[in-house]
């Protein structure tokens, strides 16, 4: 473990990825990539498209299984699955919004809460006390994230008549209604306009404040530079680059994957 690997008071990561290879058949999509995301920070992932960006937060996801490697949480090894993330203190917050259009934006952010439900199927149907009060629970806790990224105002309305930057943040505000130790974007900055890219680099660099690690995954060059505390950069599935966002931009190797030129 390297000195970058801990956070605060030589804490463990709170996701470390060792030697992650992933293959498909005889198609090497990651080779032997290492990231760590400290406790607190802001951590990019890049590369040109088909680099491995998306095949590396599919592996955190639970998605795919990577071939040798590991995955670990705050210094423990997991094995993520799509369906144990909220358990492993893991949220995430995809492409598409993947918003329910006919469900209000309050009740969009609730089903952030699903997997904390602790009250029976029959409990709820009867609404018998305890079911009533964990769901006046979740909706106080949901309309109090929704206020944090200032759209608590649109709770009632429906997703599909809402600009698309603000059901960007509607999409987020699920991903962190969990209270989540990490949370993981997947292009948050896709279809967004220069002063909403903006908002959401400042809506990003608040988030290790609530004590939640970011991995961002990201083509927004300017965005990455701008809310990350480091970067990684793939290239054919290999790790490339890995720094400040000041070293990340001065390397040769970066500018030769993204120019397709010699930097020398």
């Amino acid at each position: 473990m390297t000195p970058h690997d801990t956070g605060p008071a030589g804490a463990p990561p709170r996701l470390a990825l060792r030697d992650i290879t992933v293959r498909f058949g005889g198609l090497t999509a990651l080779e032997s990539v290492s990231v760590t995301v400290p406790a607190g920070s802001v951590v990019g992932i890049m590369g040109p498209n088909g680099a491995g960006k998306t095949t590396l937060f599919n592996v955190v996801c639970g998605v795919y299984k990577p071939t040798s490697g590991s995955v670990e949480i705050d210094g423990r090894a997991v094995r993520p699955r799509t369906h144990n993330l909220t358990g492993l203190g893991i949220s995430r917050s995809l492409q598409g919004l993947g918003l329910f259009g006919g469900q209000s934006v309050l009740d969009n952010v609730v089903a952030g809460l699903q997997v904390e439900t602790k009250h029976s199927f029959f409990e709820e149907l009867l609404a018998l006390p305890r079911a009533t009060r964990s769901e006046r629970e979740k909706k106080e806790r949901a309309m109090a994230t929704l206020a944090s990224l200032g759209i608590d105002a649109y709770a009632a309305a429906l997703p599909d008549t809402l600009p698309y930057a603000i059901r960007k943040k509607v999409s987020i505000a699920r991903a962190l209604v969990s209270k989540p130790s990490l949370l993981l974007l997947d292009e948050p900055a896709g279809g967004l306009g220069h002063e909403e890219i903006e908002e959401l680099a400042t809506l990003i660099r608040s988030i290790p404040g609530n004590g939640c690690s970011v991995v961002l995954v990201e083509h927004h060059v300017d965005l990455v530079m701008s809310v990350c505390d480091s970067i990684a950069v793939l290239d054919f599935g290999k790790l490339i680059a890995q720094g400040t966002p000041a070293e990340v931009s001065a390397n040769p190797a970066v500018t030769e994957a993204y120019l397709g030129v010699d930097a020398a």
